[in-house]
Order: C-alpha cells, then sequence, then structure tokens
C-alpha cells in the first residue's frame, strides 16, 4: 500500500498496474487508478513479461514509457519517482534508480575472501526502472526468464541504462531485519 500511495501520487503516472499471482485475494479492494492483473509468473522477468503484455492489451502503446517497481522496495518516495521520470524522459534508452556502493566489496569462494573488487564504480540497482514499452518487452522477450531486472534485459540489446541516484531508504525488504528498519522508516515518514 506505501508503494501504490507513492506512485499514486505522481500525477504524471497514468496509472498503475499490479501484476499478480492467480488466486491472490490481497487486492481484493478496488483502488482509484490502480488495476490488479492475476498475471504472475515463475519468475520476476516473467511477471513483468505478462503484466506488460496486460498493459498492451489495455492499451499502453509500444513508444509509452513504463516504470516496473519491485514490491519489495516499498519505501520508495514520490520524490525517487519524480526524479527517474526526470532524468529518463528525454533520453533514448531509459534507466534506473541506482545506489553508489559505499561499502567495500568482496569476493567469495568457499566461504572465504577470494578478492577485493574495486568499488568506486559499483552500483545497486533499485526500481522503479523505466524503458519504452516495445523495447522492454522485446528485450525480456529476447533473454527469457533469467534476467534479475528490467535493466539487465535492456543492458543484453547493447543499450546502456541512465543510473539515477536513488537512495539507501530504497532498500529492498529481503531480510527479517529488514521489516523493522522498514517500520522505523515510515514512522520518521508519519506526520
Amino acid at each position: 500500500m506505501h508503494t501504490v500511495a507513492a506512485f499514486q501520487a505522481v500525477t504524471r503516472i497514468a496509472g498503475v498496474v499490479i501484476a499478480v499471482s492467480d488466486g491472490d485475494d490481497f487486492w481484493h479492494t478496488p483502488l482509484s487508478a490502480v488495476t490488479v492483473v492475476p498475471c504472475g509468473g515463475a519468475t520476476r522477468a516473467a511477471t513483468v513479461g505478462n503484466g506488460l503484455a496486460a498493459m498492451t492489451a489495455q492499451g499502453v502503446l509500444a513508444h509509452d514509457w513504463v516504470l516496473v517497481h519491485d514490491a519489495a522496495r516499498c519505501l520508495v518516495t514520490p520524490g525517487q519517482i519524480n526524479a527517474l521520470i526526470d532524468a529518463c524522459q528525454h533520453d533514448a534508452v531509459g534507466g534506473l534508480l541506482a545506489h553508489k556502493l559505499a561499502d567495500t566489496l568482496k569476493r567469495e569462494s568457499g566461504g572465504r575472501v577470494e578478492a577485493t573488487l574495486e568499488r568506486a564504480d559499483k552500483w545497486l540497482a533499485q526500481t522503479p526502472q523505466m524503458f519504452r514499452m516495445a523495447a522492454l518487452t522485446q528485450a525480456l522477450g529476447a533473454v527469457g526468464d533469467n534476467v534479475t531486472d528490467e535493466a539487465s534485459a535492456i543492458e543484453s540489446t547493447g543499450a546502456r541504462p541512465l543510473l539515477v541516484p536513488g537512495g539507501a531508504q530504497n532498500f529492498k525488504v529481503t531480510y527479517p531485519d529488514d521489516f523493522a528498519l522498514a517500520e522505523a522508516i515510515l514512522r520518521s515518514r508519519t506526520p
């Protein structure tokens, strides 16, 4: 609901499509300008591909921009979404929110450090990720279900997505400790 509220607060977004698994009844309450489509797939790429197909059936055109967001990033803000749109709307490729890596990065082998990697040019990919409907649909169709984000699919075509600074608070809620941190951030945002 926090994610949907953030997207609904961005007035230049025409609508929100939520791709869910068939039988998911959490979204039974209709929301203004939100369409829930039971088209979830076995992978993120399959779900996004199915969601794009549903959007095409609803009239989204090949040249329209689409923003794909991971629901596990429930702390995205309207400001971050607007910053992505501002940065990408005139770009030939599109781009993604990302956060510059601050930590030292290690490569592991057998539970031990194998090497320390240069971090100066490393970014953590975030969402939303913004690309033209046709380009994203074609890229996902070409690479299959193995990509873990839309930018990777676009990269496979030889294009280079724009990195738009996101923020540390737009993290993916993944581990048990993340829930407490997300709750604290949401509480700090409530007036």
